[in-house]
Order: C-alpha cells, then structure tokens, then sequence
C-alpha cells in the first residue's frame, strides 16, 4: 500500500502554502528531512497521505546568518551544520550540544530543526537548548509572516498550535552571543540503541563579576510541553553564585516542574536525582564559558 500519491517540490514558501491549502485537511504534509514523519507512515503510525511536500528548496528555509545582532536559522537546515557551525557554537552553544546529540549521523544529515520543532514533543533536544536561548520561529500563511515565541507553538506532547493546512515554520531567531554571556546543553538518555532522553536541561546565563545578572533555564520532559523554570529564574537572578544559591535553584525548580514515574525514562525519584546532576552541570558549564572571551563570528 503506498503511503502517499504525490511528491511535490514548491519553490517559495507561498507555492508551498498554496498547495497545502488545495488539499483536504490532514492529506498533505510537509516534509524536509523526514525522519519522523517517514518512519510514521511506513510503520503505519500516520495514515497514508495525498501529497508530501518537499520544502528543501525554498531559499528562506536554507537561510542561515548572523545579522543585526541576531542569529538565523532556517526551519529546514540540516541538523550536523547547526552542530557544526561556528555562527553556532559561538552564540548559542548550548544548540549545538543539543543538536549534535539528536539520533547518529545519518539522522543528523537529513533531520531538521524545524521538524525537531514541529513534532512537539516535550524532550525534543533542539527544543529545550532553543528555549532557554530565547528563540522565536518565524511562522508564514497565506497572510504573511509572524514572530512567535517558541514555547507558544506546544499545545501538548505531539500537538502544535501552529496549523498544519496554513502554516508553516520558516526559521528561528536567536538574540547573538554578547561579553558575559554563555550557554550549556546537557542530558541524560537511555543506553544505546534508545535515543530516548531520560531528562535534559539547557541554560543560557549572563555573569557581571560573581553575579548571575541574567539566567534562562529550560528542561524537558518535565511536563506536557517544553518547561521554562521561571521561578527557579527569578531566584537566581542578581545573585552571587555559591553553593546555597544552586541548593535554592534545585528546591525552586523540582517545585514548579512535573517529574514523573515513566516506564521509558525512569522513576520520579531518577529522574529527580538527576535534575540534581544535571542544574550543577549547565550552571557551571555556562557560569565557565561566560567568563571566557568574545570571539568575532560571522
């Protein structure tokens, strides 16, 4: 039985609105690097579809620069060049850990951003290192185009707000790396073979002397959709960091995230344990790399 009649190739993002739109809702998809998406239809996870649509070759979806003090990334660049690019590493390395860790190589070459996105799951690697870099993803209809702050495309695990017949993810804005400022990506997954994360957690922080100025932290899954720990922020925020200061950080965050039993990742009490582990870790990568010097990176 085949799983989809057409394969089609737009070369705009309206042509691949447009065509989109032809179709009755839920038979055409688009599709970029398909890892997902694939699997699901040849294991008969996703019904067969009228129409894939391929949007590789759309310019603005490829696009990726720094400019105007922002970061860009398109929604259909491969996942080894976002771990590998020096724009990247350089202003948000906490993206190019977490990416660099999303399946093997082969996945990596293929898979995208935007589908790590779109496929909204609560844990998606890219996800979680995007949120506390305080990402917003350029969405286009028919209409136009759109800033949306990242955490408001998650409606529940698997479930976008963004509508699959309208709407589609061009790319992500990030702010660029300034002189204080770092990040750190961190997780801990099932053995291998089980590209599953058992908990991740990313931050991005700002330093001035021995004081957080500034922190954003992000952690997955935590909860139904990708968790900011705003509170834990709040208590961080303006203070010298020590050891007393993380031990808060830790009560504050285990407080405002839902940690729960899971038969693929792990007891509450695991997974708790590591929240522990892994605060330490992205604190002190970060507080380490934000002390380090600027580099110019184009």
């Amino acid at each position: 039985m085949p799983t989809y009649n057409q394969y089609l190739i737009p070369k705009t993002v309206h042509d691949a609105l447009r065509v989109l739109a032809e179709y009755a809702p839920g038979s055409a998809r688009l599709v970029a690097g398909g890892t997902d998406l694939l699997l699901d239809l040849r294991q008969g996870r996703h019904a067969p579809l009228e129409a894939l649509v391929d949007v590789n070759s759309i310019p603005e979806l490829q696009r990726f620069e720094v400019k105007d003090e922002k970061l860009y990334i398109g929604a259909a660049v491969p996942l080894n060049d976002v771990t590998e690019s020096p724009m990247v590493i350089e202003h948000a390395q906490a993206l190019s850990e977490a990416t660099g860790l999303i399946g093997g190589p082969q996945v990596r070459n293929t898979a995208t951003l935007g589908g790590n996105v779109g496929h909204a799951l609560p844990a998606g690697d890219g996800t979680i290192s995007l949120l506390s870099l305080d990402a917003k993803a350029e969405v286009a209809s028919l209409e136009g185009t759109r800033q949306v702050p990242l955490i408001e495309l998650y409606a529940g695990p698997g479930k976008s707000t963004l509508d699959p017949q309208r709407e589609l993810i061009v790319g992500f804005e990030l702010p660029t790396r300034k002189p204080g400022q770092a990040s750190s990506f961190k997780r801990v997954m099932r053995p291998q073979g089980v590209a599953l994360p058992i908990l991740n957690m990313s931050m991005w922080l700002e330093r001035e002397g021995d004081v957080i100025k500034d922190v954003r932290i992000a952690i997955g899954p935590a909860g139904r959709t990708p968790q900011r720990g705003i509170k834990t922020e709040d208590v961080m925020r303006g203070q010298v960091l020590e050891d007393v200061l993380v031990e808060k950080a830790l009560k504050t965050l285990l407080e405002e995230v839902s940690l729960r039993t899971s038969k693929l990742r792990g007891s509450k009490e695991y997974r708790t344990h590591l929240t522990s582990v892994l605060l330490r870790d992205v604190v002190a990568c970060a507080w380490e790399r934000a002390g380090e010097e600027l580099k110019v990176v184009k």
